[in-house]
C-alpha cells in the first residue's frame, strides 16, 4: 500500500501510482493549500461557492481525509467510514461530502470514498473498502436501496447506514426526508397557484424516491380532484440529459402541461434549458419545479422553486449515527440500527407562478 505523503492526504493512488495529497486538489481546484484544508477540516469564513468548488476536485481526484494518520500519532482511535458512491449528480454529491467531512472531523473519523457502477463494480469497491479496514459504510442514493451491496456488507460485520432511502428497512440505519409528504406539499402548492394541467418528471427506477415522490404527486392531483394526463407523466434517471429527454416530449405535443414537477433539480434545470430554447418564457408561460435544493437551483435562470432537503445536515446526522453505532459495536453492544428523519422546506422562487390567464 502507497503511504499518505502528508497527514490530510488520503492513501489513494491515481494511475501515475503516485498517493494524492492536500497539494494535489488545491492545485485542481486553483486555491491554496490552507483553503483545501480549512474546507476538509470543517473550518469557518470559507464561502459555500468555494466549499463546492473544493469538494468538485476532492470528488474527481478520488480523496479522502486521513484524520486516521494524525489520530494514531495522538493516541486517539478513530472510526474508519467508507462512502460508497454512484451518485450522477455532482452538486448532491458535494453537499453530502461537505456535512461528512465536517462531522468526521470533530469526531476524529476518517472518510474513506469509493466510486461505483454496476454490481459487478460494486463487489469490487466492497472488497477495497474491507481491504481499508473500514468500520461502517454509509450508501449514498441511489446505493442506499441496492440490497445486494447491504449483503455483502452485512456479511462481512460491517454497520450499514443508508441515506435518503425513502423506503428504510429495519436492519439498515438511515437518515431521510419524508419524499411523500415533500411532493405532496409541491402539488398543492402548484394547485394553489390555479395549475390543473401538471407534468411529472420521474427519477431512477432503481431508487426509492423515484417511486415514493411520484406517489406523493398522485394523491396531491386526486386530492384536488385533477386527473393526471398519462403522457403527461414521463420516464427520467436524475440526471440533466435525462431532463432534456423528458422536457423534450412534454413540450413538444400537441397540447402542454402549464407547469412541470421534476423529481429533482438537475432535471428541472434541463426543463428549463429546453423551455428557454422554445421561446417558453418561464414561469409566464410555464411553470418548473424541482426536489432536493442542491447548488444547481439557484445557478439557474430562473431559480428553482423546488423542495430543500438539507443534504449536508443530513450527511452530518449519517457520520454521527454510524459512529455512534461503530463504538456501540466495538463496545460489545448488540447492534441496533437507528432512522432519524429530517425536515424537508418548500422554496419557492421564481421558476414558478400562476397559469397565463
Amino acid at each position: 500500500m502507497v503511504k499518505a505523503r502528508d497527514d490530510l492526504s488520503a492513501p489513494t493512488v491515481p494511475d501515475n501510482g503516485r498517493a494524492v495529497t492536500i497539494h494535489d486538489v488545491a492545485r485542481h481546484a486553483g486555491v491554496g493549500s490552507m483553503t483545501v484544508s480549512r474546507v476538509i477540516n470543517g473550518g469557518k469564513y470559507v464561502s459555500a461557492a468555494m466549499q463546492a468548488k473544493v469538494m468538485a476536485s476532492v470528488k474527481a481526484l478520488n480523496y479522502s481525509v486521513n484524520v486516521a494518520a494524525r489520530n494514531t500519532r495522538s493516541g486517539l482511535t478513530a472510526a474508519r467510514i467508507g462512502v460508497l458512491y454512484s451518485n450522477p449528480s455532482a452538486s448532491y454529491l458535494s453537499e453530502f461530502m461537505m456535512g461528512g467531512l465536517e462531522q468526521s472531523s470533530r469526531l476524529s473519523s476518517q472518510l474513506v470514498l469509493e466510486k461505483c457502477g454496476g454490481l459487478a463494480s460494486q463487489k469490487t469497491a466492497v472488497k477495497r473498502l474491507l481491504e481499508a479496514g473500514v468500520d461502517g459504510v454509509i450508501l449514498p442514493p441511489p446505493l442506499c436501496d441496492s440490497r445486494p451491496t447491504i449483503n455483502m456488507l452485512h456479511a462481512a460485520g460491517v454497520t450499514v447506514l443508508a441515506m435518503a432511502t425513502a423506503r428504510p428497512v429495519s436492519d439498515v440505519s438511515s437518515v431521510r426526508i419524508d419524499d411523500f409528504q415533500g411532493a405532496l406539499a409541491m402539488t398543492r402548492y402548484l394547485v394553489e397557484l390555479g395549475h390543473t394541467r401538471i407534468g411529472f418528471i420521474q427519477g431512477d427506477p432503481q431508487h426509492t424516491p423515484t417511486e415514493v415522490r411520484y406517489e406523493g404527486f398522485v394523491a396531491g392531483m386526486a386530492e384536488a380532484g385533477l386527473a393526471i394526463a398519462p403522457d403527461w407523466v414521463v420516464p427520467g434517471m436524475f440526471t440533466y440529459r435525462s431532463g432534456l429527454a423528458a422536457a423534450e416530449l412534454l413540450l413538444t405535443g400537441p397540447t402542454r402541461p402549464t407547469a412541470i414537477f421534476a423529481s429533482n433539480d438537475d432535471m428541472a434545470a434541463a426543463v428549463l434549458a429546453v423551455a428557454h430554447g422554445q421561446q417558453i418564457s418561464v414561469p409566464d408561460m410555464l411553470t418548473v419545479c424541482g426536489f432536493d435544493d442542491t447548488a444547481v437551483a439557484t445557478t439557474v435562470w430562473p431559480e428553482l422553486t423546488t423542495i430543500h432537503q438539507p443534504i449536508a445536515a443530513m450527511g452530518r446526522a449519517a457520520v454521527a449515527l454510524i459512529v455512534d453505532e461503530v463504538k456501540a459495536q466495538k463496545a460489545g453492544a448488540d447492534p441496533k440500527p437507528s432512522h432519524q428523519l429530517m425536515k424537508f422546506t418548500l422554496i419557492k422562487r421564481g421558476s414558478s407562478g400562476p397559469p397565463a390567464g
